[in-house]
């Protein structure tokens, strides 16, 4: 079975998000790598054991490997999202169209999304692509794996777990940590997931 491997991200000086929580939170993601590929060896070490622990054990495990591997992917679209430093939606491109059309405006959806990530708890805020309605989807998804829109394309990931953001903005200050979310992401990289979803 082929390992996972831990992405590189070249992330520029952001603003209200320092280079320290980066560092730190690149760690935590390293870490999910990590324990993805060691979950997939473990899984198959329980399944040689041929008693009612080792299928048990088995099992627990794998619930557990969901968890890991979608904290891997979410922060990779995460600090993906900020390579390159902050770009703007072109005002002509497809996807800002297409959040035109289905939000009744781009300042309505993004008012929207910003809500959605101020919710209570700790999870992500996630814009998704649905191919079969070939429609735009916003959700909450807690943790790292309970609400996760089944078939559907990441957009753009927005992570709204407390280390993403408490060293630099403290508990109080979840909305300014949203809105320098917004400063610092360069649009070309989620105009680009869009394209690749359809």
């Amino acid at each position: 079975m082929a390992k996972f491997e831990e992405k590189k991200f070249n992330i520029p000086k952001l603003k209200g998000i320092s280079e320290k929580n980066i560092e730190e939170h690149l760690k935590l993601y390293a870490g999910y790598v990590k324990h993805a590929n060691l979950i997939q060896t473990m899984i198959e070490q329980y399944r040689q054991v041929d008693d009612e622990g080792g299928k048990y054990s088995a099992a627990e495990i794998t619930r557990r490997f969901s968890f890991e591997f979608n904290g891997m992917r979410n922060h990779e679209y995460y600090f993906e999202s900020f390579v390159g430093g902050p770009k703007i939606l072109e005002e002509n491109s497809e996807l800002k169209n297409k959040i035109t059309e289905e939000f009744e405006g781009f300042e309505k959806w993004l008012e929207k999304f910003k809500s959605l990530a101020a919710t209570r708890g700790i999870g992500w805020a996630f814009l998704y692509y649905d191919p079969l309605t070939k429609q735009l989807l916003n959700a909450w998804v807690d943790e790292q794996h309970l609400g996760q829109l089944n078939g559907c394309k990441t957009i753009l990931a927005l992570d709204m777990w407390e280390h993403s953001y408490v060293a630099d903005y403290q508990p109080s200050g979840k909305k300014n940590y949203i809105e320098d979310f917004f400063e610092n992401l360069n649009w070309e990289v989620i105009e680009n997931n869009f394209k690749n979803a359809q």
